[in-house]
């Protein structure tokens, strides 16, 4: 047996779970740990803030579908990372939060204080909803980081708070044993009842221009070829929750993004379709358009959680299973259809799908001195290398996501599940350690940034090679929008414009200012192979309004 500290075995334990990289900050409550973990070859990147290192977790387990680990200290370390912590939780991504925490053993009856750290992160914690857990003695610490880790393997976020006196205390630890963890995502994979398989296509039976949405659950569940020989047998259309980006690209009948980001030809076929078949997607208010993205016609919902399904829309046939599965049985039970009884699989259909550009949509609002953020994004997705991944901050340029493509669902990711800005480039910085071989590429607002400037310094120091897009409109823009929207004085919502080259070329970045089409086309050979980090600072014109600003504020008009 060997006698070692806790927070050996800590490192250790996560080391042999093929745990290869954790993102954290630095604190005195922690430091023998991170300092463990270096030693022992896991890769520890100091963030400069906890919400960003809990939100490099995120990246990291997202763009990888590993287990991403965070650790920070107690106490105000706690209370920073509360914020991507709970956003994370979110997300359904495999993600472990450990933290310092008081010791447990508090001295003597009447001991000096205060304690400065003081904070109830347990209950804190708990109350958000994140399965916490904390060892009783240095005995059980092992075991209790097996149960942390136990709920991360459904795509759960959890946490650990390590007591300080537990952490330098010691336990015994077999000499030569198997691994004590093992870490491997558990997916739901069971087929449908029948009874639920024969009523949705007894629906569908009746149903001449059904509609197929797909969510990340499908994509997950690896469901696209099940549900495009569904779209075949029915004459479906194909479109994708906004988390699905892409899913179905390079088909005939695809029809991009549902919601808020729909195109206009989208649009007017959805609004022809005579039923819905909702794939592991969850039917939310962006995706629904606050309400309007879908006709009133009825509603099958197929997902693997009984929970999700109907929670923010209702549904008129619910199917419990794998997504995958129940695709394929449902398509066994629709008998086949002639072409005649497949209106919507049609050349003149895959004709105005094809001819489609994004163009047609809207005018260039390009002024003398800013771009229209839509070119903007069109164009970055002409240079850009194909291989990349795409991060979005949360903001009114966000809706810029329908002009960006990326290669399949698994290289997108947004951070908009708190309904939070800032905490894109965190998540950016987790990303770019999971994906070595991708291109990064960062989309976020001048005012996420500006909260964020500390973590620019991290993506030097941790040689990511990075492309941050800055979409600087001068503003919180979103908030601009909705003041306009109500007549209300904007001017504590906008601000001078913010010259970020300067400040971020002396760190290492290459760094541009762009203001017009042609300054990003001269920068052509760059973008399409970033040797390093770059960053564009665009002056983006703050009167373009994103749909889905206009779309909440009409809908809280009519309550």
């Amino acid at each position: 047996m060997r006698h070692i500290p806790v927070y050996q075995v800590i490192a250790e334990d996560l080391q042999a779970m093929g745990v290869d990289s954790v993102f954290g900050l630095m604190s005195d409550d922690i430091c023998q740990l991170v300092a463990t973990l270096d030693a022992i070859g896991v890769r520890f990147i100091g963030a400069r803030h906890e919400c960003q290192a809990v939100m490099m977790a995120m990246g990291y387990a997202a763009a990888s579908q590993k287990l991403g680990v965070a650790l920070v200290g107690r106490g105000p370390a706690m209370a920073n990372a509360i914020h991507g912590s709970v956003s994370t939780s979110r997300t359904q991504h495999p993600v472990l939060i450990m933290s310092g925490d008081a010791p447990l053993q508090q001295g003597a009856h009447n001991p000096l204080g205060p304690d400065l750290k003081a904070f109830p992160a347990a209950a804190i914690l708990r109350a958000c909803g994140i399965p916490t857990f904390v060892p009783g003695s240095a005995d059980t610490a092992r075991q209790t980081l097996a149960d942390a880790v136990a709920q991360t393997r459904y795509g759960r976020t959890a946490a650990l708070l390590l007591p300080t006196d537990v952490q330098v205390g010691y336990t015994q630890v077999p000499s030569s044993e198997q691994p004590f963890l093992s870490w491997e995502r558990v997916r739901p994979c069971e087929p449908a009842a029948e009874r639920a398989i024969e009523t949705a296509a007894r629906v569908l039976a009746s149903s001449r221009r059904p509609l197929i949405v797909a969510g990340v659950g499908a994509y997950r569940a690896g469901a696209r070829p099940a549900i495009e020989a569904l779209a075949e047998k029915t004459g479906a259309l194909l479109i994708n929750a906004l988390k699905a980006k892409d899913l179905f690209a390079g088909h005939p009948y695809d029809l991009g993004i549902l919601g808020s980001s729909s195109h206009s030809v989208a649009r007017q076929l959805v609004e022809q379709a005579d039923a819905v078949i909702a794939i592991g997607v969850a039917l939310n208010s962006l995706t629904m358009s606050s309400g309007s993205a879908l006709p009133a016609v009825p509603l099958i919902h197929i997902d693997a959680m009984r929970q999700h399904i109907g929670r923010w829309w209702p549904a008129d046939v619910a199917i419990v299973g794998d997504a995958r599965l129940a695709t394929q049985q449902l398509t066994a039970a629709v008998p086949a259809r002639d072409a005649a009884e497949k209106p919507f699989h049609t050349a003149e259909v895959r004709e105005r799908i094809a001819r489609f550009d994004h163009r047609q949509d809207f005018v260039d609002a390009s002024t003398e001195r800013t771009l229209d953020p839509r070119l903007l994004a069109l164009t970055l997705s002409e240079l850009l290398p194909e291989n990349r991944h795409v991060v979005y901050d949360g903001g009114n340029f966000m809706a810029n996501w329908a002009y960006v493509s990326v290669s399949d669902p698994g290289h997108f990711t947004h951070t908009l599940d708190f309904g939070s800005v800032g905490l894109g480039i965190g998540t950016a910085i987790g990303v770019a350690r999971a994906c070595p071989d991708r291109t990064v590429v960062l989309f976020i607002g001048d005012g996420g940034l500006l909260m964020t400037m500390g973590e620019i310094e991290t993506v030097i120091r941790e040689d990511l090679p990075l492309v941050i897009v800055a979409m600087n409109d001068a503003a919180y823009g979103a908030e601009v929008h909705i003041l306009r929207g109500q007549n209300l004085p904007t001017a504590k919502a906008e601000f001078f414009d913010v010259d970020f080259a300067p400040m971020v070329a002396p760190l290492g970045f290459e760094a541009h200012t762009i203001r017009h089409l042609d300054e990003l086309r001269a920068l052509a050979p760059l973008l399409a192979n970033p040797g390093g980090p770059v960053f564009l600072d665009c002056k983006i014109n703050a009167n373009v309004i994103a749909p889905f600003i206009t779309e909440f504020t009409h809908r809280d008009t009519r309550r």
